[in-house]
């Protein structure tokens, strides 16, 4: 090599060099642990944040993943973690790990991990970039958090139950004995709103339920059309003391579907009730015909409409849209979120259409569970 061509390789080896001590220093000053690891899942570079969560001084490069990590899932099942990240298409996350300790001991962890793509035609390793967080003060927090919600859901149902019965009591020997309408009135109010706080306790039951994973799905056979025909049945007075069309529409090859009757049904009057609550004109439809997995049911609406930025958040847990229409209707801002969490456990995958002024339209694409 001769000496011009010994400079340029001299300098770019101290290059590389400078720019591998840039990466580790920025790498080092992050509060996450980082890991990366190969295609085969061994580590090729880790930062000091890692070694605190492993708890170790040691060299961790060349070793398989598993071999330094242990990770159970909430059931206290081994997970195979290089079969886990090495399985990562896109990136994925999960906030129900947990990492074991030799001595027994564990905590709540954090992971994320991505795989490394390169650029079209670019040579070179591949593999991936895993996160962690020692999360377990915020576990811990959480479910204080849905101990006391599942307890005080629990507390208010019979004192609710109590007051609406003897409200709705007060209510028929106010009209039975022909009380002035004010004070019809206002018992009737009085009612409404123990009905309204009725409702929000069982979200907030069924929401403990759901983030302590307790709900259970069970399986069985569902008539669509007479399910369909029930919720006609149940919302069509609703619909109609405010004027409106609602209308169902059941293609003809579209029969029966494995699942869940109960979450199927609570999926679908929640996206119903929620277009009759902000559909002042005109109709509310609900359709449903088959796909390739199942059946796709669609709730629309000729309502408020949904703006493109709350759509994002609409199924948040507690969000309230900071449009006047909608605050002028009471919610609690979980129907939408307890919607979503009985979604999911039945694999079922929900999407929005909708613009303000013009209506909403809910896509809810229901499996089949054989």
């Amino acid at each position: 090599m001769d000496s011009k061509n010994s400079k340029i390789h001299s300098a770019s080896v101290a290059s590389a060099e400078f720019e591998r001590e840039r990466l580790m220093s920025l790498i080092n000053s992050m509060g996450d642990a980082v890991i990366a690891v190969d295609e085969t899942a061994k580590i090729v570079l880790y930062n000091a944040a890692a070694l605190s969560i492993f708890d170790t001084n040691k060299s961790l490069v060349g070793l398989s993943i598993n071999d330094v990590m242990k990770i159970i899932d909430k059931n206290n099942q081994p997970i195979d973690f290089n079969e886990y990240i090495l399985s990562c298409r896109t990136q994925q996350s999960n906030r129900e790990f947990r990492f074991k300790y030799p001595d027994e001991t564990s905590i709540n962890i954090y992971i994320s991990v991505a795989p490394v793509k390169l650029g079209w035609g670019k040579s070179g390793r591949q593999g991936y970039v895993i996160l962690m967080r020692d999360i377990t003060r915020e576990k811990s927090l959480e479910e204080e958090r849905d101990e006391f919600i599942s307890v005080i859901s629990h507390e208010l149902r019979t004192p609710i139950a109590i007051s609406e019965g003897e409200v709705s009591n007060a209510l028929y020997l106010a009209e039975k004995i022909g009380a002035n309408q004010q004070v019809t009135d206002a018992i009737n109010a009085a009612h409404e709103q123990i009905l309204f706080l009725s409702e929000m306790v069982n979200d907030l039951a069924t929401l403990s339920r759901a983030e302590r994973g307790k709900l259970e799905v069970e399986i069985e056979k569902i008539n669509i059309h007479d399910l369909l025909e029930e919720l006609r049945t149940d919302y069509e007075p609703q619909a109609g003391e405010k004027g409106l069309k609602l209308n169902i529409k059941v293609d003809s090859d579209v029969s029966m579907l494995s699942s869940s009757k109960l979450y199927v049904r609570e999926i679908l009057q929640n996206f119903i009730t929620n277009a009759i609550k902000y559909t002042e004109a005109g109709s509310v439809s609900v359709s449903a015909h088959k796909n390739e997995s199942g059946i796709r049911f669609e709730v629309s609406d000729t309502g408020i409409g949904i703006s493109k930025p709350d759509q994002q958040k609409v199924f948040d847990k507690f969000f309230r849209s900071e449009d006047y229409r909608t605050k002028a209707s009471s919610g609690s801002g979980l129907g939408l979120y307890v919607t979503l969490k009985l979604a999911r456990l039945i694999h079922a995958e929900i999407d929005i259409k909708s613009e303000l002024n013009e209506g909403s339209t809910f896509i809810i694409d229901i499996p089949d569970l054989k």
